[in-house]
């Protein structure tokens, strides 16, 4: 299975970020959960000002592929 979710800004101004990283196990990027597959993105633009400060923005491209291709 896999969960494509976003986006969390990635806490977007600090402390933000610190704080989000302890709310979610998942801020972002890939990580496996028993079957399970999830990919969170950080997100491409700003909430409010546009400032981002130790949480990059990021734009992301996942290509799916059949095993019986």
């Amino acid at each position: 299975d896999l969960q494509l979710s976003g986006h969390t800004h990635g806490g977007q101004l600090w402390p933000g970020n610190l704080l989000a990283e302890l709310a979610n196990p998942t801020v972002a990027g890939l990580e496996r959960y028993g079957d399970t597959q999830l990919y969170v993105s950080r997100g491409a633009g700003a909430w409010g000002p546009p400032v981002r400060v130790g949480a990059p923005s990021d734009v992301t491209v996942v290509e799916l592929a059949s095993k019986q291709a």
